[in-house]
């Protein structure tokens, strides 16, 4: 057998990524001219953002891509606090530091970490700018930045949280929660869709009802006001709990200004005049846009990152991909299907690199299990498919998203191991 080799002195990125084939190849067993091969020849893939969908992109791009690219992932922080189980934390049954998890794993599969933020992105010269002074040149780019908040007016998360980010927030409304007296009152609002995870704040609802009434036998009223004109996901099943747990539900309600020193708000429904309410504790919940790099970097139409689903490429500027909750494509924004997004677009990349179409025919998943009490849990999932005739995802059931025919015990376990699967292929 002929073996090929390769030389340094006129090696391409391209040539040497195909050489090796995605994943394929390790650094054991290599000949030592390709293990000589300078990271600075390499394609070199960055990823911003160390959510469900940044974190899971830059893991399977290190796994799959082997030692022919280089993968950096640019996150502030340190850790990352899933918001999936966080309502769990209201209640007792979690901690925040249980839903916490680092990325030494991707460093140990050899991604490089920088705890940092981007300032500025040069699509033309492919660079991103670093708010540390480093700045770093990109072959691809994919954004991952989750999403960001419309504060309306008069609202301080300080003092009204809205434990949409997990983390200092959810402790924030726990610690609030556990004060509230006997007869007292808990409001949560709902943001207009799409927002970040359809059920949970459903599932807040009812986690929260429980805790309050059932287990601290407090006779305290609880009401959701809904920007939607009905529940969103699984509306008989989170009807007839709101109905168990004797929750006042009004639908059509956009909330108008936030008094967060007094705890209240002003609400219209339907447009009508405006209302006032007063809550022991006030949730409000903000309507949601993407990522505030997605609109620094010009990458916006409307609230959300327009993309080819295809590849996840944005369509307003080459080698950028967005994925996770910024995209725009009318899929969920969820940790689940953020983690689904994420494996289409790294094998994409990796393709695009080799001078390969992505493939034809992707198709994503999502899932989401949701407590509504101490003991029982509901989920629904839902599986897309590229539709080649229109150029979108579209559901692949014609029913909508299927989902639990009731909360149950069982559902409760299941949860469990859905959730510490989905933590450990993302962070693990």
């Amino acid at each position: 057998m002929k073996t090929k080799t390769l030389s340094t002195a006129n090696f391409s990125r391209r040539s040497f990524l195909k050489s090796l084939g995605f994943g394929a190849a390790t650094a054991i067993g290599l000949p030592a001219v390709m293990q000589n091969v300078s990271a600075a020849e390499l394609p070199h893939i960055i990823v911003v953002g160390g959510g469900f969908a940044g974190a899971t992109a830059a893991k399977y791009l290190q796994m799959w891509g082997g030692i022919g690219v280089q993968v950096t992932l640019i996150e502030p922080n340190e850790n990352y606090v899933s918001p999936i189980l966080s309502n769990l934390v209201l209640n007792g049954q979690k901690t925040i530091d249980s839903l916490t998890f680092g990325y030494q794993d991707h460093q140990n599969r050899g991604v490089r970490i920088l705890h940092t933020s981007v300032s500025s992105i040069d699509k033309n010269n492919q660079t991103v700018a670093l708010s540390n002074g480093q700045a770093f040149s990109y072959d691809r780019l994919i954004l991952a930045p989750g999403i960001e908040f419309d504060f309306v007016a008069g609202h301080d998360e300080n003092k009204v949280p809205h434990a949409w980010k997990a983390g200092v927030q959810t402790n924030l409304l726990k610690t609030q929660l556990d004060s509230l007296p006997a007869g007292g009152s808990f409001v949560l609002t709902i943001p207009a869709a799409p927002y970040r995870c359809p059920p949970g704040p459903y599932e807040r609802a009812c986690v929260v009802a429980d805790q309050l009434n059932n287990v601290r036998g407090l006779g305290a009223s609880v009401t959701v006001l809904d920007e939607n004109p009905n529940f969103t996901v699984e509306a008989e099943t989170f009807a007839a709990q709101f109905a168990r747990y004797g929750i006042a539900y009004i639908p059509n309600a956009r909330v108008t200004s936030v008094n967060s020193e007094a705890k209240s708000l002003t609400y219209s429904v339907n447009g009508g005049a405006e209302q006032m309410l007063s809550a022991s504790v006030l949730n409000v919940i903000p309507n949601q846009k993407a990522g505030q790099i997605i609109f620094d970097a010009g990458l916006n139409s409307g609230n959300w990152a327009p993309v080819n689903p295809l590849n996840y490429e944005s369509t307003l500027a080459s080698n950028i991909y967005v994925i996770g909750d910024s995209q725009g494509t009318g899929q969920p924004k969820a940790g689940h299907i953020g983690n689904s997004e994420a494996k289409v677009c790294a094998d994409a990349v990796l393709r695009s690199l080799s001078g390969l179409a992505p493939d034809p025919a992707p198709k994503t998943n999502s899932a989401c299990y949701s407590p509504v009490s101490r003991t029982e849990a509901t989920w629904l999932t839902a599986v897309y498919e590229f539709n080649a005739s229109t150029g979108q995802m579209q559901l692949v059931s014609t029913e909508n998203y299927p989902y639990a025919s009731a909360p149950s015990t069982r559902n409760y376990g299941d949860m469990f191991n859905w959730a510490g699967n989905l933590f450990d292929d993302t962070f693990g």
